[in-house]
């Protein structure tokens, strides 16, 4: 477009000599060479990231140095076509003074400085377009994983056993009927009131876990065996809300629900350095199940951070631990 817009403007107002053929052909040609490196040199080096002046100033440097390495161009090939008489120009070589050398060389930079801008408009817009995209999507995949952690504390199961329990200790046992349904309304609560990124102390967790093993224990009765070692100077230190019910929910779902005659589950907790340490364990099933433990352990793998959890297998047992920096 350049070039055409160059030609016409030049048969307009002063003929299409072959001097001026060339220097707008050429000088086309170059701009677009030059501009075409300015592009690949901003997006390949990062120049969006190194915030607004930085840009800027770098954008300017590139068009100085862009518009002059297309005037040399040009006058690569202008002045021995003007030595050998292939093209003739008013006033000769001496149409490269320094003055009108400068002047070549600004309405070169203009136009380049046009150009770029231009572009570099357009890409900023692109830019902030893919930027508010890959926010949206990281809050829809936040959304999401809370959700399916948010479906893993309020297990259907786990609910409709509960309440099948419930109903059935009515009028066998109407006090562990009524405490029951404290101990599940305690559990539930504690589910809905901590998302998010909400840390509880290890004291408050473990009280979870009593009613939430308490609910399970009239399910499971005697197939359901529980070892507690917690160190003392564990019991303010802080972890995910619902870290360690998960954990003891997954031992359940993958070891002692799938285990003929249950099984035990042990719970350990210790301090190292500035790291709470949590392991749960339970039996391994004779038959490997096709999908393995990870209810809510990804959700929860996002919500510590710099922490870790692991599964591993020791022996007949599968361990979940869980490092929690203080």
């Amino acid at each position: 477009m350049y070039i055409a817009l160059s030609l016409l403007l030049g048969a307009l107002f002063g003929g299409l000599s072959p001097a001026m053929v060339l220097i707008s052909v050429s000088l086309g040609v170059y701009l677009w060479l030059v501009s075409g490196r300015i592009r690949v040199t901003a997006v390949r080096h990062g120049w969006w990231q190194r915030g607004g002046w930085a840009l800027v100033t770098r954008l300017i440097a590139a068009v100085a140095v862009g518009a002059t390495a297309a005037q040399l161009g040009v006058a690569a090939l202008l002045v021995p076509s003007i030595k050998l008489g292939w093209v003739q120009v008013d006033g000769g070589m001496s149409a490269y003074r320094p003055a009108a050398t400068l002047m070549y060389w600004l309405n070169t930079a203009v136009v380049l400085a046009l150009w770029t801008g231009i572009w570099a408009g357009a890409h900023s817009v692109r830019q902030a377009r893919q930027s508010e995209l890959a926010r949206l999507r990281a809050e829809a995949r936040h959304s999401l994983l809370e959700r399916d952690a948010l479906k893993a504390r309020l297990n259907p199961h786990f609910v409709f056993n509960a309440l099948n329990n419930v109903r059935a200790l009515i009028n066998e046992d109407p006090a562990r009927a009524r405490e029951l349904v404290t101990r599940l309304s305690n559990t539930l609560r504690h589910a809905l009131d901590h998302t998010g990124n909400a840390e509880v102390s290890v004291a408050r967790e473990l009280e979870v876990v009593d009613d939430y093993l308490a609910v399970e224990a009239v399910h499971y009765e005697d197939r359901l065996r529980v070892v507690r070692d917690v160190a003392p100077d564990t019991r303010e230190a802080t972890l995910p809300a619902m870290a360690l019910q998960l954990l003891v929910e997954n031992a359940i779902k993958h070891g002692i629900a799938v285990v003929p005659g249950g099984g035990e589950i042990t719970i350990e907790l210790r301090r190292e350095g500035e790291a709470l340490q949590v392991a749960v364990s339970n039996p391994l099933p004779l038959v490997p199940a096709a999908r393995g433990h990870g209810v809510g352990l990804a959700y929860l793998q996002a919500q510590l951070g710099a922490g870790t959890v692991e599964l591993q297998c020791s022996g007949e047992r599968m361990v979940a631990r869980l490092v929690v920096p203080q």
